[in-house]
């Protein structure tokens, strides 16, 4: 990586930054003591800033100064967020650059590791309207098959998506009213960022499936900002998740009818589904009519509230493990340095632990505990000794679920 001179400073990269730090240009300029008229040029490249000037920019973004020189890289899909389209700005701008040095992350790493092939279905739909019932149904049907998944409750839904390719990250983003962003990179891996904020393990699950609905429903369809066709959209992955968490082959036989609350809720630990994801299913396969879902859901805001479920503590949230399990390998041989890849990224350490499930201080002890892991390393192409590189070229994979 090259030295950072004045001339450099990518106002892309800037941006960027701000977003993830929720910063208003006014409040940066407030603390890098200049005026808002000053800063405004850096980002229309109409001024260049000193390297004291840089240097002060880094430290308040916490970022290197060599990062804020980097070209940005090849545009992602417009990410597909779970919750309202009326979500202030600055919350999606925060996510989305959050899920774009996700990739950024992930593809670095990449360089030295082959992830698992990426293993969706993919609707070919190109507006909302085109897509069914039927087809989100058969959507769900064709992924769990793919998956060998059969008709039984899922297992843990994060390590089904990243041994099918899916790049996944789960941290606390402040932003509790956006559940989770996916997107597709040009190089046609999917990614998936999870809000960790409420974390409720039946909730974080089903959004999980969500996003997944996104990711095969929605590939080739632009988010919409109208807000009738938004909702259609998310109404579409909701469907999804209820279809490919609820198999009707697998869940109908188990319910009790009358459909109660008290029966719904001893499936509860078994199907991993809350019960308002339950009644939601029921209804859309026609197990229950309007009338009784309407008197199901309102007995169920009486009993227990809107937000919370009883049992809702009894298992914790699934962890995403590819990309710690990847920086894990990487450090073993020697590849990456713990206490340089933050400077390595460009970004700060806490960043870094967040993105890559990594417990907070993990990089910046001196000396890291890395788990030691098997490898599979790849054979030199002329038959001569192997470089460090050659070691490294390994296939970093996840034990297949099974059910």
């Amino acid at each position: 990586m090259t030295t950072p001179t004045t001339k450099t400073l990518v106002p892309e990269r800037l941006n960027q930054a701000l977003a993830a730090r929720g910063f208003s240009a006014t409040e940066l300029a407030a603390r890098l003591d200049v005026t808002t008229t000053t800063l405004s040029r850096w980002r229309n490249r109409a001024q260049v800033p000193s390297a004291a000037a840089m240097e002060l920019l880094a430290k308040e973004l916490r970022v290197t100064a060599e990062w804020l020189t980097r070209p940005v890289r090849a545009a992602i899909s417009k990410p597909n967020f779970r919750g309202s389209v009326a979500q202030l700005k600055q919350d999606r701008s925060l996510l989305q650059t959050r899920a774009e040095w996700l990739e950024e992350v992930a593809a670095n790493f990449e360089e030295h590791v082959e992830y698992p092939d990426v293993a969706l279905p993919c609707v070919q739909a190109r507006s909302l309207s085109e897509i069914t019932t039927e087809m989100i149904e058969a959507a769900a049907d064709t992924c769990r098959r793919e998956w060998r998944m059969g008709d039984a409750p899922a297992g843990d839904i994060l390590l089904l998506l990243e041994n099918s390719g899916v790049i996944v990250a789960r941290e606390e983003t402040g932003v509790a009213r956006i559940e989770g962003l996916s997107m597709w990179s040009d190089t046609g891996r999917p990614y998936v960022l999870l809000c960790a904020d409420k974390g409720n393990a039946y909730r974080s699950r089903f959004d999980a499936a969500h996003e997944l609905g996104h990711l095969i429903l929605h590939r080739h369809i632009e988010t919409p900002t109208d807000p009738r066709a938004y909702k259609l959209m998310e109404t579409q992955a909701h469907l999804f998740a209820g279809a490919f968490l609820l198999p009707a082959r697998g869940f109908v036989p188990e319910v009790g009818l009358p459909v109660s609350l008290h029966g719904l809720l001893q499936l509860k630990p078994r199907w991993g589904v809350s019960v308002g994801a339950m009644i939601l299913r029921l209804r859309a396969l026609g197990v229950i009519n309007e009338d009784g879902y309407l008197r199901l859901i309102k007995y169920r805001s009486t009993k227990w509230g809107q937000k919370r479920e009883p049992n809702d503590e009894d298992r914790e949230p699934e962890q995403p493990r590819l990309l710690r399990r990847t920086f894990e390998l990487l450090a073993n041989e020697g590849v990456i340095h713990t206490e340089a890849l933050p400077s390595y990224m460009g970004l700060s350490a806490h960043d870094l632990e967040s993105l890559l499930s990594l417990p907070i201080g993990y990089l910046s002890r001196k000396k890291a505990d890395v788990v030691e892991l098997p490898i599979k390393r790849r054979e030199p192409v002329d038959g001569s000794a192997p470089t460090m590189l050659d070691l490294v070229q390994n296939v970093v994979k996840l034990d297949r679920f099974r059910k």
